[in-house]
């Protein structure tokens, strides 16, 4: 479908700097796009793109200033990251088919009611006493254990597991291959040397609007629940051992790892491969790095970096040192040198 640069300005409420006749028939990156192509600037590291790019339209904030001719349309928005991923919504919901029924073979307990609108794909397993919202979607081979409750609007793709008892809120999102509700690790030990099981009768629940990545596994809580709050996004690979709870609107890159009864706050940016320690607290509104190690407990607005985790611009002071330790440790080689010389000559 074709549109012209002036027609999906008035789509998003901004203002057209440029040929507003312009078609656009496409969507990509800013660096590779090509004619008919819109594309954004939000990030100021791509700026330069903005002057060689052959993208038709280019969305950028009010503010935005250029420094040199451009020759592509301008559309000036509030916010271009935010107003593109309405539009890639957009798209995607019109070019997705909706599914609906339920296919064969199929499993659903007799005492299930299964709403009209919803989908049920081939070989799923639905237990007893599952309660469907209305259009959950449930993707062929996924397993929604006893007593589990779907809210409306839940997509469940191939491959999830959902153990017994689990809660999943409206409108959240559970990609391929994750589990959820699956034991936490918990092993008591005896005089011989070995492991008592500690049996985990928990449960999981997923608050409103949460996603959840592929292959990630978020375990149910020893006692009472293991809570992921409203908007929060998690990546693939990522580890939620019992009893944790991570707060409103946080997000977590791969293959983050949270031990056990780690309690962490609302809107924290957690980069891929960080670690948590069990039983500490993290506040609200962080920013830590990838790789980051947090072994004690953190406040918040803390931007952290390292392993364990320090202050991100400290670390940045400490890597330069880092990268100086060879030369500084030639010239007190050399100083060691001339002071032997120095009492040498004595």
């Amino acid at each position: 479908m074709e549109i012209t640069a002036q027609q999906l300005a008035a789509m998003v409420h901004g203002t057209v700097e440029g040929d507003g006749n312009v078609l656009i028939n496409n969507y990509s990156k800013i660096e590779e796009a090509t004619q008919g192509c819109l594309t954004f600037l939000a990030n100021p590291k791509y700026t330069h793109y903005i002057y060689q790019t052959q993208a038709s339209a280019v969305l950028v904030s009010n503010d935005f200033t250029p420094e040199h001719e451009i020759t592509a349309t301008l559309i000036r928005v509030e916010d271009p990251y935010k107003t593109l991923a309405d539009l890639l919504n957009l798209v995607s919901s019109q070019m997705a088919p909706v599914k609906k029924g339920i296919e064969q073979p199929a499993f659903i307990s007799q005492d299930v009611t299964v709403p009209d609108d919803a989908y049920v794909g081939a070989f799923a397993y639905i237990g007893k006493n599952v309660t469907l919202g209305k259009n959950v979607k449930i993707y062929p081979q996924a397993y929604i254990g006893d007593g589990v409750t779907l809210g409306d609007d839940v997509t469940i793709y191939p491959g999830v597991k959902i153990y017994h008892g689990c809660k999943v809120g409206n409108r959240c999102t559970v990609h391929a291959g994750t589990v959820i509700g699956s034991d936490g690790f918990g092993f008591a030990p005896k005089a011989d040397g070995t492991y008592e099981k500690i049996s985990q009768i928990g449960i999981v629940i997923l608050e409103d609007d949460v996603e959840i990545g592929a292959n990630t596994t978020i375990d149910r809580a020893t006692m009472g629940a293991t809570i992921i709050h409203r908007g929060v996004k998690l990546d693939n690979l990522i580890q939620v051992a019992h009893n944790v709870e991570i707060g409103e609107n946080t997000v977590m890159a791969a293959q983050v790892g949270i031990a056990g009864s780690t309690k962490i706050g609302h809107n924290n940016m957690i980069g891929g491969q960080v670690g948590f320690a069990g039983h500490i607290t993290v506040g609200d509104n962080n920013g830590i790095g990838a790789q980051s190690g947090i072994p004690n407990s953190v406040g918040s607005n803390q931007r952290l970096l390292g392993s364990p985790a320090i202050n991100a611009l400290d670390f940045a002071r400490q890597n330069v040192y880092f990268k100086r330790l060879g030369q500084m440790s030639d010239d007190i080689h050399q100083l060691k040198k001339q002071l032997e010389s120095i009492k040498t000559s004595k």
